[in-house]
């Protein structure tokens, strides 16, 4: 399939990486699936970005209910990024990519910092380029995380890999009668308070033009069939469309 986009920037949430049956943070099985479908999509030809999140070990709100300051449990969780970024460019290079692991905080012993110039010239190499401990900052999320870095770098799109195939008018586990939205633009998304990802994260691609499309990372070829254009999951975007509204 040939390619819609040049550049990609991959959302992976950090719980998908949870085995809780087997009582294990990061389930090996899981990262080397990630892998092989960053694999598929690298082989299209297309620049590829990653921002992992770190709730399968740490999340700065569960830290506030441990009695733990929001400011040091964000920084947690940063490091918690860090951990399954490390994770992934594992697997990732096992697959025989060459891939970079960028980090927002100095974490000189196991990944780059972040330097904008940097990560360009890895890129115009070909290279993979996973970006941990979000922002640097607390009080930011790896969504908003994620909308910075495709905007520095210039992504033709954001994707949101889930468990789900895409954005609901409900919950579809708990309403039969849910039915999928394929698009949104940014304002709907922020009037209608979708949890897909937060106000920052929207606020910011819509400033910046960039497409966010919400799909399940888990079925088989949905993520190169996203890249290569195809109608999958939930596209938002500035594209006024009612269509798709109840």
């Amino acid at each position: 399939m040939a390619p819609k986009y040049k550049r990609i920037l991959l959302k992976l949430s950090g719980e998908v990486l949870l085995n809780r049956a087997a009582g294990q943070c990061i389930d090996s099985d899981v990262v080397a699936k990630m892998a092989a479908k960053v694999q598929a999509v690298k082989k299209m030809g297309v620049d590829v970005c990653i921002v992992l999140g770190g709730g399968n070990i740490f999340r700065g709100a569960i830290g506030e209910k441990l009695g733990i300051g929001r400011s040091a449990g964000d920084y947690m969780g940063m490091l918690a990024t860090i951990i399954n970024a490390l994770a992934l460019q594992n697997a990732i290079e096992k697959l025989g990519l060459d891939v970079r692991v960028m980090s927002a905080i100095p974490a000189a012993g196991v990944a780059e910092p972040f330097i904008f110039r940097r990560a360009m010239r890895h890129l115009e190499k070909g290279r993979i380029i996973i970006f941990a401990a979000g922002t640097g900052n607390p009080y930011f999320s790896t969504d908003t995380c994620a909308a910075l870095r495709a905007s520095e770098v210039g992504a033709d799109i954001l994707i949101k890999a889930t468990k789900v195939d895409g954005i609901y008018t409900s919950d579809p586990a708990r309403d039969p009668n849910a039915r999928k939205l394929e698009h949104l633009t940014y304002r709907q998304a922020l009037e209608r308070g979708i949890g897909v990802m937060d106000s920052a994260a929207f606020a910011l691609c819509q400033e910046n033009k960039i497409p966010i499309l919400v799909l399940n990372f888990f079925e088989e070829g949905m993520l190169e069939r996203a890249v290569a254009g195809e109608q999958v999951g939930t596209l938002v975007n500035n594209q006024e469309d009612q269509s798709y509204l109840p």
